[in-house]
């Protein structure tokens, strides 16, 4: 199992996305947004967590990391469309206190694990920073 920590605006996060989307291992994906250096990611992790709520986090996650350009709430909203999803629930959810403690909850356990940057990854309980490099994703391929 991964366990990676990582940002919706992070160009990083989104390199070390593509590299773990085909390996065959779980992964577990927490929210941390450096908003100091990227200032709507905390709203895109809502957005993900929102999507989530509507069986789409995935797609929600995967669709943001390919498309980093277009990260403002009308493109948000146009994804939201073409997931299916129901545009005011979503907009509710990703607004709701309850979504705003999940991702600080992400963050803070991040927090207390040392995670300093992201992406950082964690395998067998060992951090991992930066994007994956070739000995790692060997690894992971086993």
């Amino acid at each position: 199992m991964v366990v990676e920590y990582g940002d919706y605006e992070c160009p990083y996060c989104a390199r070390a996305d593509a590299l773990l989307a085909d390996l065959p291992v779980r992964r577990v994906f927490r929210h941390f947004p450096v908003a100091s250096k990227h200032p709507r990611a905390p709203m895109l992790a809502h957005a993900a967590e929102a999507a989530g709520l509507q069986a789409a986090f995935w797609e929600m996650h995967d669709s943001l990391f390919a498309d980093q350009g277009r990260l403002d709430p009308p493109h948000l909203w146009q994804r939201v469309r073409s997931l299916g999803l129901d545009l005011d629930r979503f907009e509710s959810d990703r607004r709701s206190d309850a979504m705003a403690e999940r991702v600080r909850r992400d963050f803070r356990s991040g927090v207390g694990a040392g995670v300093m940057t992201t992406p950082t990854l964690f395998v067998d309980g060992e951090a991992h920073a930066g994007v994956p490099g070739p000995g790692l994703l060997e690894r992971l391929r086993g």
